[in-house]
């Protein structure tokens, strides 16, 4: 059985300028995700797509609902996708 999976998050509140993606990128990196976390223009929210197990998966979006010190989430809006495979590492995008 391949539990494979992948999820899309927009988390919005104080969530640039924080170390937010940092924090995205050495908790997908231990749970062995791969995927990416980018800053929006809108200056308030960051998009992350990650793929993996889905345990690990869930494990990330309950820990980008708090965040790092120094962040205020105001909330997190994931779904489940279908993930594309084509990811060999997390990575911050510009």
């Amino acid at each position: 059985m391949d539990d494979r999976a992948a999820l899309h998050c927009i988390v919005f509140g104080r969530v640039q300028g924080v170390g937010f993606r940092f924090f995205v990128v050495e908790i997908a990196e231990r749970l062995g995700l791969t995927g990416w976390v980018r800053n929006r223009e809108d200056g308030r929210s960051v998009e992350i797509w990650a793929e993996g197990r889905r345990a690990a998966l869930e494990a990330l979006r309950e820990q980008v609902r708090t965040g790092p010190p120094g962040a205020w989430v105001e909330r997190a809006e994931c779904a489940w996708v279908e993930p594309t495979g084509h990811f060999d590492d997390f990575s911050i995008r510009r």
